[in-house]
Parts: C-alpha cells; structure tokens; sequence
C-alpha cells in the first residue's frame, strides 16, 4: 500500500510535466500567444519556444508558394475570348492560354480554319478551345457574339483583340517630289476606302469589341478576389517606329491602336471597373501578314535569314517568345494601360516616332 502511494508517476505528455490539473486554460494559451509571450510545442520529444525567428522562417516558406510559376502566371478555369484566334499570333495566345488551363473562345469569319484548329489544338491541354463564327468589323455581329458567350458563361476574364489586316504598300524611295506623289497619291491602291478598311480592322473594332463585352468583363473581376479581368490589344512595333514601312495605312492603324488603349484603360479605371487594359506591340512573327501563308496546322514560317540582319535577336519572333508575352500581360495584375514590345530589339535598331 505504501509502495504505491510512493510509485513515480507514468511519463506524461513533455508539455504537461505533472499530473496536477492545469493550472490554465486553452483559452488563456490563446492570451499568451495574442501578448506575444513564449508558446511551447512539443516535437520529437523535446519542447521549444515558437520564436520569432521559427515564424518568420514559416512566413517565409509559405510565402515562397507564391512564386511558382504556376501561381504568377495561372489561367487555370478563366473564361477568355480570341479573336482571329485561327492563325498567326492569335493562335499562339490561344494555345497559351488553351494549355494552362483556361477555356478559349475564338472567333473569326472563316468557319473552316477555326474548327480546324480546334481539332487539331484540343488535344493535351488543360482548358478548351472553342470555335465561334463572327466579324468583329460588325457591331451586330459583336453584339450577337457577346449574347452567344453569355447564353454559355457567367463572365469572361480575358479578351484578346487580335484581329487585324495590313494595307496596301507604296513605294516612298523617291527624291524627285512628282514621282514621290504619284507613289503616295496617284497610285490606285493608295484610297480611301483602304484606309476605311485598315481601320475599322486594326483600330475600331477594338473599341467596339472591348465596349461591348464589359459588363461581361466586370463579373469575371466580381468572381474571383485579386483578379481583375483583362483586355489584351494586339497592335505592332510599326506602330512605333518612325519609317513607314511602305504602308502607310497599317502603320497609323496600329499607332491609333496603341493610343486608344490608353484611353480605354484610362476611362475604364476612372469609372471604377476593375477591368486592366494593355496592348502588345510585336515584332516580327510568323503569321499569315508576314509570310503570306500557313500551312495545314494553320501555322505560319519565316526564314531567319530574311531577319537575321534587321533584328537585333538575328530571328524572327517563336510561338513561345509571344506565349510568355500573352501570360505575363494577362496574369499581372498590376499592369495597366501599358505597351509591351517583344521584337527582339527592332525598335532599338529602327528607331521610334
């Protein structure tokens, strides 16, 4: 009897080294941590203090989630618009976004070369690639296009206003001031109605296109906290530059283009919609503009040897130099009314306005 009475208590719990009632309780441990006192944890049997320096490792490592590139650059289930996503550096946004994730509508006016390309680019990837017949030049036909995507999703988080055309070309390499004019004022390619057209293309219906899915826009930023839907104009480094090029219309087109991003961005922001405009300014890449075909994958190539000499990078740009371009622009949302130029140096060598 006296033995017993005399017998050490069992190991306890290394937190709790007796077998007394606890002098505390778990509310009053809660008190200790908010007064910033000492809290001790038990770990492989030894027991140490949570120090600020054990929690500022934690914070640390937790923090470092943040800076997978799956998290920086995700489009994972964001709803997003192409349009002329059927070739060319559509096509390659469309397949970035395509490939991580998102559901991709893309629109153009040639039924067979979108379904073609949803054929042959739905295969291993993680979102969708969706077909839709429009001609966004079109204001009934934009506003058709914006009831189709709303009829089938709540909102859309991402526009690319890729479609565009270039112009006719005119010969400027005169010093005589009567052959310069009949180059750029004679000549019967040099019109109107080309102009007409190079605009309300490249310039107008960007403005259209964009106005009219912004409601759309808004409940994609409503949805999800810290993201902010995105409109992505595709307008070109010639655009920039200050020699024409020998097209007039198209460069002033994409100049327009650039400018009216700005403005969009700055009117959207300032009726408190949080809906990110930025544009794009490419270089050289291969497309159905600059190579005058694709192939059966809707593919465009451009010898390297045609640039290698008049770009900096010694190539034209890759599907991937573009890729990288879309998903940064799309993903960071603290990016807003800006012109990212990807060329691999051709404004630097030519030069700007």
């Amino acid at each position: 009897m006296l033995r017993s009475l005399f017998k050490s208590p069992r190991p306890c719990n290394p937190l709790i080294q007796t077998t007394n009632p606890l002098p505390y309780s778990i509310p009053s441990v809660y008190n200790l941590h908010k007064a910033n006192l000492p809290i001790y944890y038990s770990n492989n049997n030894s027991t140490r203090p949570v120090t600020s320096k054990t929690k500022a490792k934690m914070a640390a490592k937790s923090s470092n989630e943040h800076f997978k590139l799956e998290n920086l650059f995700s489009v994972k289930n964001k709803i997003a618009l192409v349009t002329g996503g059927g070739s060319g550096i559509g096509l390659m946004a469309t397949q970035a976004l395509a490939k991580n994730g998102a559901k991709v509508y893309i629109t153009g006016r040639t039924e067979e070369k979108l379904d073609r390309v949803a054929d042959l680019y739905n295969s291993n990837v993680d979102g969708q690639i969706i077909p839709i017949t429009a001609d966004v030049t079109d204001k009934k036909s934009i506003d058709k296009l914006v009831k189709e995507i709303g009829s089938r999703e709540k909102y859309l988080s991402i526009l690319v206003n890729n479609a565009g055309v270039s112009s006719a070309t005119q010969t400027v390499e005169h010093e005589d001031p009567e052959k310069l004019r009949k180059a750029l004022f004679e000549d019967p390619s040099s019109n109107m109605e080309e102009w007409d057209k190079t605009y309300r293309t490249n310039v107008v219906q960007c403005f259209f296109t964009t106005t009219a899915f912004l409601s759309l826009l808004q409940k994609g930023s409503d949805v999800e906290k810290g993201w902010s839907s995105t409109v992505v104009n595709i307008s070109s480094i010639s655009g920039i530059i200050k020699a024409s090029q020998h097209h007039f219309a198209y460069n002033a087109s994409k100049a327009a283009t650039i400018h009216l991003t700005k403005m969009l961005a700055h009117e959207i922001a300032s009726s408190n919609l949080r809906i990110r405009v930025n544009n794009i300014a490419p270089g050289v890449f291969p497309s159905e503009m600059t190579a005058g075909e694709s192939d059966e994958k809707q593919k465009s190539a451009i010898p390297k040897e045609k640039y290698e000499k008049k770009v900096p990078a010694g190539r034209p740009g890759k599907d991937e130099d573009m890729a990288s371009t879309v998903l940064f622009t799309v993903a960071n949302q603290y990016l807003n009314g800006q012109t990212i130029v990807v060329d691999g140096g051709y404004v630097l060598a030519t030069g700007t306005v």
